[in-house]
């Protein structure tokens, strides 16, 4: 190829890129008018993820003036194939989503099926905290943790899947606490909340939130918490001693503190990433939503940008004897 010949190319290729990229060129939430924005969420329609989602997709639509929100449920493979579509999208801030907090315990223990790196996501924020609890049903013999520890007949504990944050979490904590318990799973939604009603399952560790109406119907109680502030249940780490399960303990709560995550795939140019995490924080800040999620019982305790990706690097950032043993307790059921 002749040297002009390779100029005329090179400039070719700038002029192509050129008119590719304007948009992206474009600063603050003018890049948004007229286009629509896909927001995933990992989960089918119904349940705290997809509420969450509707809501964040619906206010963050009002604070991008000319944008189009479109949420669009992507079950599968216990959040995966969300997460692994978001985290696999053009990185141009038209393609964000939400998916279990769990995810990072899979990506510890490298379960097959991962294909995204969560420390490389465009973190945008999460609404809440979300700590866990011990939920035992109303009529289980079980009144407290001591109670659970000394019962010679196994209880059934109700997950909803494998590799979710509750499968994970019920079935590391029941084996590092040693206590008697059935892990069983395929309970989705709130079809948990049915089974304890019935006397199918005995009880569940699940995100507190969940929980909250159906334990105030009188159906349920809380026998140990997980975070949380409620001074009439007592903390989990305060009725364990071994080391071992402490660190998973406390693993369980760095989860908590960041749930109903707000992400985009690696690579969204500065200016569209702040533009997304502005409306996400006028969004959360929005008196309205935060009324309508008070009367549906969720809690809104957000945190943007940066301070959540920190969160998640830390929640990575295990040592190799947690990894250990969160492994080991994965493998035991």
């Amino acid at each position: 190829m002749t040297r002009t010949a390779t100029c005329m190319s090179l400039a070719g290729g700038l002029a192509a890129t050129a008119i590719a990229m304007p948009a992206l060129a474009q600063n603050g939430a003018d890049y948004f008018k007229g286009k629509t924005v896909t927001y995933i969420v990992a989960t089918s329609a119904g349940g705290g993820y997809d509420l969450y989602g509707r809501l964040v997709a619906e206010y963050m639509q009002r604070y991008l003036p000319g944008s189009t929100f479109v949420v669009r449920n992507l079950p599968g493979a216990r959040h995966l194939v969300g997460a692994n579509t978001i985290f696999a999208s053009r990185a141009d801030g038209l393609t964000i989503g939400t998916f279990n907090t769990g995810l990072i315990y899979n990506q510890l223990v490298g379960l097959p099926g991962i294909k995204f790196d969560l420390a490389k996501m465009s973190w945008i924020g999460k609404a809440t905290t979300e700590p866990r609890a011990i939920v035992m049903a109303q009529q289980s013999p079980i009144k407290t943790f001591a109670d659970l520890q000394a019962t010679k007949q196994p209880v059934n504990f109700a997950t909803s899947g494998i590799g979710s944050a509750n499968y994970v979490e019920t079935t590391m904590l029941t084996s590092a606490l040693k206590l008697p318990a059935k892990v069983l799973t395929g309970y989705n939604g709130n079809t948990d909340q049915l089974a304890m009603r019935r006397g199918e399952v005995g009880g569940t560790i699940g995100s507190r939130s969940s929980f909250e109406q159906f334990v105030q119907n009188g159906y349920g109680r809380f026998i140990a918490q997980i975070g949380g502030k409620d001074p009439n249940v007592p903390q989990l780490r305060d009725l364990v001693k071994d080391p071992a399960a402490l660190s998973l303990i406390a693993l369980v709560q760095s989860q908590g503190d960041i749930a109903r995550l707000t992400a985009g795939p690696p690579g969204i140019p500065p200016a569209v990433l702040d533009a997304l995490r502005e409306a996400y924080r006028n969004a959360l800040d929005d008196k309205e939503l935060q009324e309508k999620a008070a009367k549906l019982e969720r809690p809104v305790e957000p945190g943007y940008g940066d301070e959540v990706l920190k969160a998640v690097i830390t929640a990575l950032n295990q040592p190799p004897e947690t990894i250990a043993l969160l492994t080991q307790a994965l493998k035991k059921k």
